[in-house]
């Protein structure tokens, strides 16, 4: 018979968890494992909500592994290291995002791109080399090879590092990686979620002008009085889209609905690029001519690597780029979860562990 995740490693481990596909959380004692010779023992003191979140608690991506403690936004303070651990020590302010292991031997692994390494090992929810179970942030603390934290800098407040792990990493990467990084280039954002919000915020730190493409109306002033874009073009309105047809180099596409990509490829100056960094669950139409017309690409990309998560997080702390929190306290989790299926949050949730969860227990 199993272990109890309780008794299944040596130190007790606290946090909220999903039992079942109702996804509902509550509170839940498990373990961690003792801090091996290379790895990275803190307290959690933040954790993100991340969309995903609410896709695994749930299992609507068939892949989910109860009990469930989700969590991989998660941001804390360093409370004892390994001995062959060179790059913290305790204090350190540091930071866990969406994977806690690679095979280290593949391609993809020695391109510092963990992030695409067949093997790769999520932070919760999926095995760990020992054959256990990984939980998440939505707890009190975390063990994981250091090759997987990330040095948070003074200059960032914890609680606005956390979300950078994915929703920041996950816009970051593609921009970098696309040539989208340069200044004066026209960029568009389709979407005004989490990752929309941070797309944004990054495209203008690199100097670009920034539209948002959105089908609601009411976001207008937000995305330009709030966030600083530049400009702002409904979807639906066809004038509006018409009028910046062939102007863009490059669009991040950050929505996770079914949704037309044709009048996207249409906003494409010769040679542009549509990244997709969200995740519809049906397949999307690709019109082979859109693309044909003007020598254009469609991409993909998912989180970073290591090596460009931190360069993310120091660019974040030097250029003042923030996410929009909303800090809760753990007992509100499901309904943050029942508010972030309606989009109702500007534009991440932010558990303050570090302050609620001991009272939960």
């Amino acid at each position: 018979m199993a272990s109890q995740p309780e008794a299944e490693h040596p130190k007790k481990a606290f946090g909220w968890a999903a039992r079942d596909t109702f996804g509902v959380l509550s509170p839940f004692k498990f373990s961690r494992r003792e801090t091996g010779e290379k790895d990275v023992a803190f307290k959690v003191l933040y954790c993100g909500i991340c969309h995903s979140d609410l896709h695994m608690v749930k299992n609507e991506w068939g892949n989910s592994i109860y009990p469930i403690v989700p969590g991989h936004e998660v941001a804390g303070e360093v409370t004892e290291v390994g001995s062959k651990v060179k790059n913290f020590k305790v204090g350190d302010r540091v930071g866990v995002g969406c994977m806690v292991g690679s095979c280290h031997s593949c391609q993809s692994c020695a391109d510092n791109l963990e992030n695409y390494c067949s093997k790769m090992i999520l932070t919760y929810s999926a095995k760990n080399v020992d054959g256990t179970i990984t939980y998440g942030g939505y707890s009190d603390t975390m063990v994981s090879d250091e090759q997987f934290v990330i040095r948070i800098p003074d200059a960032l407040p914890l609680e606005a590092a956390a979300p950078l792990l994915c929703a920041g990493i996950t816009v970051f990467s593609p921009l970098k990686y696309f040539g989208l990084d340069k200044p004066g280039l026209h960029l568009g954002v389709v979407g005004l979620g989490g990752l929309g919000h941070m797309a944004v915020k990054f495209a203008k730190a690199f100097g670009a002008n920034v539209t948002v493409i959105s089908t609601s109306p009411n976001k207008k002033k937000e995305a330009v009085e709030h966030l600083k874009a530049d400009s702002f073009v409904v979807s639906r309105e066809n004038d509006q889209m018409q009028a910046v047809m062939g102007t863009f180099d490059g669009i991040i596409d950050t929505v996770s609905a079914l949704h037309p990509l044709t009048p996207l490829l249409g906003l494409l100056k010769n040679h542009g690029k549509l990244v997709m960094v969200g995740a519809p669950d049906k397949p999307l139409e690709l019109p082979a001519f859109s693309l044909i017309g003007g020598r254009k690409i469609i991409g993909g990309s998912m989180i970073g690597g290591i090596k460009e998560t931190q360069e993310m997080i120091d660019f974040s702390a030097k250029h003042n780029v923030k996410p929009e929190i909303e800090i809760i306290p753990v007992d509100y989790v499901n309904t943050a979860m029942e508010r972030l299926l309606k989009a109702d949050v500007k534009y991440r949730f932010v558990i303050d562990i570090g302050n609620t969860l001991k009272a939960s227990s």
